[in-house]
């Protein structure tokens, strides 16, 4: 703390300008090359059309995906993969089961409807999402997205429609109607890893915690970004205590209170921030409950989701709520003096954040079923649509990731010269080459040997000479 003050009274903040009560911290500005643009068009000019079905039949024989849907009662996969794949999408496109009958001939309602319940649960989602993304992240050309460290969380919005309505609640922000919220965290790669459909009215903050902790993939992050809606006193002290960096990008900075360990007059040019000193006796006397309260959630003895409600309901009758609060308030404040210090700290919060907002782009183009609206009423089989949408997701992205890399190893092999700083501005989260709507016909085969891939397109967009 001090050295930031010492920092701000002598103007030596890069894009921060603290004085007088007043802050400001100047907007990122963009770092992309010129080049990415024409890059990008070159390298998905390359890629394959392909429909949905053609790119899931596909990305299961690379990966055995579907092998993680097993029975509920014997334990045993699917032995028609291609029911398991169109009940899949059912839940991914928001179709429902009827729908997806219709649009899939080859497969009735009743077989669609057998499969979706003895197959499709929350168990085995988990699964095939872990294997999916346990497949995308040790692909070598996924290392250019950024660190698999990383990650990221954001809900997204999905209004409630027909008997669905009595089921959700209304929230402001995003008109009148009743709805519910994806609440979905997305590794540095792009990887959406945990999912979890919440209330629209509730504070996204309590499952911050929850989805870097009770996922089945290898994924081990180290750094997480929120925005602020998943920002609280309790999630960051729960993130320290739990071994995470949180960096979140937080909203009206200005208004957000510091605490220091001493007098508040000992930062002249901090001061008009500081709203007080940190009760460290109030830790002190509560370290053991807080250490065990860390211990507890890290087992799975309870959620986080859980106990950060059941505090936050009382933290003036709770002495643990309060001694959390109060190591939150310390970890906050030292957050937000790296912020204002880092400016490579604000940036990557933005940037990984920002592949948030990418996943979102795409969930949108693929739940397009009655323009995303959710019909059902059980938060059971809310949950599966948005189980079915990540794996859907997660297929995309490996398999745009795979087709990436063959797209630059062409055009290299061709003598276009691309540099490695340029292939981390890619994103393997564009379809504007899948079809994701008509008829879902599946093939018998998918007519590829194992190992070989589709031939790549001859392309529209050529390098012009220098």
């Amino acid at each position: 703390m001090r050295t930031i003050d010492d920092k701000a009274a002598a103007g030596g903040l890069v894009d921060v300008v603290l004085g007088g009560g007043n802050l400001r911290v100047s907007p990122i500005t963009t770092s992309v090359p010129m080049e990415v643009d024409a890059l990008k068009n070159r390298l998905h000019d390359r890629l394959p059309r392909i429909r949905i079905t053609e790119l899931l039949a596909e990305v299961d024989g690379w990966t055995g995906f579907t092998d993680g849907f097993t029975h509920l009662r014997s334990g045993e996969p699917a032995t028609d993969r291609r029911i398991v794949l169109t009940a899949l999408l059912a839940d991914g496109l928001n179709l429902g089961v009827t729908r997806m009958a219709e649009a899939c001939r080859a497969i009735s309602p009743r077989q669609l409807a057998w499969t979706a319940d003895w197959f499709l649960r929350d168990d085995t989602y988990a699964q095939t999402l872990a294997r999916l993304n346990d497949a995308l992240h040790g692909h070598p050309f996924a290392q250019v997205f950024g660190p698999a460290t990383s990650s990221s969380s954001d809900g997204q919005y999905f209004a409630l429609g027909g008997r669905g309505e009595d089921a959700g609640d209304i929230n402001a922000k995003y008109g009148q109607a009743p709805g519910v919220r994806f609440y979905t965290h997305i590794s540095g790669r792009y990887g959406p890893f945990n999912v979890k459909v919440i209330s629209a009215a509730t504070s996204e903050a309590p499952y911050v915690v929850d989805g870097l902790l009770y996922h089945d993939s290898d994924l081990m992050p180290t750094t997480h970004h929120t925005d602020t809606g998943g920002v609280s006193e309790h999630v960051f002290a729960l993130m320290h205590l739990l071994g995470f960096r949180f960096a979140p990008r937080i909203r009206g900075l200005k208004g957000r209170r510091l605490y220091s360990a001493d007098a508040v007059s000992a930062y002249p040019t901090l001061e008009p921030m500081l709203s007080g000193r940190l009760d460290i006796n109030l830790i002190r006397a509560h370290w053991d409950e807080i250490l065990r309260l860390a211990a507890s959630i890290r087992t799975g003895t309870v959620t986080a989701s859980l106990i950060m409600r059941r505090l936050a309901a009382f933290p003036r009758q709770n002495g643990l709520a309060m001694a959390l609060r109060e190591l939150g308030r310390l970890e906050r404040t030292l957050f937000t003096l790296d912020w204002l210090e880092d400016p490579g700290l604000r940036r990557n919060a933005s940037h990984e954040l920002n592949k948030g907002e990418a996943r979102n782009s795409l969930a949108r183009a693929v739940f397009f079923h009655r323009r995303g609206e959710l019909q059902d009423r059980g938060r059971e089989a809310q949950q599966h649509r948005a189980s079915g949408l990540n794996v859907v997701l997660t297929a995309i992205a490996l398999w745009n990731t795979a087709y990436l890399a063959r797209a630059v190893d062409t055009l290299r092999s061709e003598g276009e010269v691309i540099p490695d700083h340029l292939l981390t501005h890619l994103s393997p989260l564009g379809w504007d080459h899948i079809n994701l709507t008509g008829d879902y016909v599946w093939e018998a085969e998918t007519g590829l040997e194992a190992g070989e891939f589709r031939p790549l397109r001859p392309g529209l967009f050529q390098v012009k000479a220098a």
